[in-house]
């Protein structure tokens, strides 16, 4: 009995951190709409800023419990700070155009802030001192636990009380709640929302800078912190419903509890726990435990799928020298055909998600899921029954097809940000089964030696990679022009027409969903086919961010738009990173740019540059 009060007592603790967290991201969303990917970003400035504080700069503070505190309230408000400036620089401008676009700029914003704290307060990680008077444990049940947990779990009822008499008892906050529920109005009444859009970033961003002060003493601060706590942030807040601070409080509780008992019973499965924790939840409630329907953010800009050049004869000569242009790099080998290789099977990774996105307005954070599924099928196929290449693929792309065809059922049934979220939840238990199956999928050291592309069947390969590429492409711009194309995007820009006009919606979205996921698996199997190697993190974050920044970079709703992003993204990473340290953060000012003059990628920038 004891054991468990204790990992009780553990779960609010971490519940409390979580919640703070999550009360600033569902303030910003609730009153800007803005799905803010960089929100961990803030959180780790908070911590590093008050880690230097208290351990070199002013160690003295370090000693004092009064001035630790103050020292974390600076953490929190130089988070703050930092917050209203990037509000004024980019987040205003975000305010008009769809959430795809919106989570793409904010990802380059935590590019370039990541890499910015990198250069001022070095790569290592600070190991700040306790809090003074709170470094002890008091005994219950016969167990012991620390102070300080006990105060961070006072901490979080406290922070939402405030948070609950700010909201209802000061015009701000009232404001605040009608910009929640109807901002139009809230407009039309003749009250300025920039203010109102500013205090409510600078408040969220301040939470997180204080919740990622109050995590140091049970962690060191470092450069790792943005993206761990980002993902569970989004959990929290997809579970309580987007736009409610009650529910940010429940689900941080729930989620906080599931994950102490998870790393105390089942540490193998902590973090498969917390995600089907949250799909269970969004198949029973769609819109989370406390979640409302809320006035409508940006929605996606209805466009035709472009096929440009329009003209057919054009179509053909660009095929031709894009052909061209790719035989030359193959032809060249080595680096060039390398870098070109990988480009390729980007882009028809990426073709996966822009089908989904442009044509059906299915939002997907996990793809990588799919992809990673195609990869492991296919050594997994290669490595025990010595199977060629061919086969090899099949075998990807018929795990993909099985697992999307149980998981899109749930699918049809989400939409936006909830959508993106289980598949994010999908991604992440793929991720946790690769790293920890290890008899089977080799753990962290993943499966290498892979022989399904030899030295002497290279350039075969690599040309066979250009065919299927263009083929993709082809595909697309078919697919586009057919009658379930366009049923497709019937569905996604007017739901209800298309519904009385006897369309079936669900399952028009449920066939391209499953076609996407096998195209994923097929590109999947053929990265590890050319790596030769596949690891746990072909199923992370970072590669579903990848497909998202190639369709988004490029441009969502052209034909050759991922082309232009996958050759952008891997040249960048290839070019820049070789020479420039601080190359990611290049990218990110280089993504917000772009999403801020162009929302229709770098292909919508240069035709709107010859239109002009």
């Amino acid at each position: 009995m004891s054991f468990f009060a204790i990992q009780l007592l553990n779960g609010l603790s971490y519940a409390s951190t979580l919640f703070l967290m999550a009360a600033g991201l569902t303030l910003i969303f609730g009153v800007t709409r803005i799905v803010n990917f960089a929100h961990g970003s803030f959180f780790m400035l908070g911590a590093l800023f008050t880690a230097h504080w208290v351990t070199n700069w002013f160690p003295a503070w370090g000693e004092s419990a009064a001035l630790y505190l103050v020292a974390m309230l600076l953490g929190a408000v130089c988070a703050g700070v930092t917050g209203a400036i990037a509000e004024f620089v980019l987040l205003r401008r975000l305010y008009g155009v769809p959430e795809l676009y919106q989570l793409v700029a904010t990802f380059g914003l935590s590019l370039a802030l990541h890499d910015a704290m990198r250069w001022g307060f070095g790569p290592d990680e600070v190991f700040a001192p306790r809090l003074p008077g709170l470094k002890g444990s008091v005994e219950l049940w016969g167990e012991y636990f620390p102070q300080y947990q006990l105060f961070t779990i006072a901490l979080g009822p406290l922070v939402w009380l405030g948070l609950h008499l700010l909201l209802q008892r000061t015009r701000f906050g009232q404001r605040l709640r009608a910009a929640t529920q109807d901002r139009s109005m809230l407009a039309a009444l003749g009250v300025n929302p920039k203010p109102l859009m500013l205090g409510a970033v600078v408040l969220g961003c301040l939470l997180a800078g204080l919740g990622g002060a109050l995590q140091l003493p049970r962690e060191p601060a470092n450069l790792q912190m943005d993206v761990n706590v980002v993902v569970e942030t989004f959990v929290v807040v997809v579970t309580g419903g987007l736009g409610s601070i009650a529910g940010a409080f429940f689900a941080a509780l729930l989620i906080g509890l599931i994950h102490a008992l998870g790393v105390s019973v089942l540490p193998q499965a902590t973090l498969v726990l917390v995600f089907v924790t949250m799909a269970l939840v969004l198949a029973l409630r769609p819109l989370g435990l406390l979640g409302q329907p809320l006035d409508a953010g940006p929605q996606e800009i209805v466009q035709k799928f472009v096929l440009a050049p329009v003209k057919r004869g054009h179509t053909a000569l660009l095929f031709v020298a894009i052909l061209a242009a790719l035989s030359a790099l193959g032809w060249l080998g080595g680096y060039w055909q390398t870098l070109a290789a990988d480009a390729l099977i980007l882009l028809i990774f990426g073709i996966s998600l822009q089908a989904m996105m442009a044509l059906g307005g299915l939002v997907s954070f996990g793809h990588a899921a799919f992809f990673a599924l195609g990869a492991y099928a296919a050594a997994l196929a290669h490595s025990t029954w010595g199977v060629a290449l061919p086969w090899a693929l099949v075998a990807g792309c018929g795990l993909s097809l099985l697992v999307a065809a149980v998981f899109g059922t749930f699918v049809v049934r989400s939409a936006g940000v909830y959508l993106a979220m289980l598949s994010l939840a999908l991604a992440q238990v793929v991720w946790a089964g690769a790293s920890q199956w290890v008899a089977m999928t080799g753990g962290d050291n993943g499966i290498i030696g892979l022989a399904l592309v030899r030295d002497d069947t290279r350039t075969v390969f690599y040309f066979f990679l250009v065919g299927l590429a263009l083929l993709c492409v082809w595909g697309l711009g078919r697919f586009s022009q057919s009658s379930l194309g366009a049923a497709l995007q019937a569905v996604r820009d007017a739901p209800l027409r298309s519904g009385a006009s006897g369309l079936p919606a669900g399952w028009i979205k449920y066939r391209i969903f499953v076609a996407s996921a096998v195209l994923a698996g097929l590109a999947g199997g053929l990265f590890a086919a050319h790596q030769g190697a596949v690891f746990p993190s072909a199923a992370g974050l970072s590669t579903s961010l990848d497909a998202l920044l190639v369709v988004l970079l490029g441009g969502m709703h052209q034909l050759w738009g991922v082309a232009a992003g996958s050759a952008t993204l891997v040249w960048a990473g290839a070019e820049l990173g070789r020479g420039f340290d601080y190359w990611r953060g290049a990218l990110g000012l280089f993504v917000m740019l772009i999403m801020v003059l162009r929302p229709s990628g770098l292909l919508g920038l240069l035709a709107g540059k010859r239109a002009a």
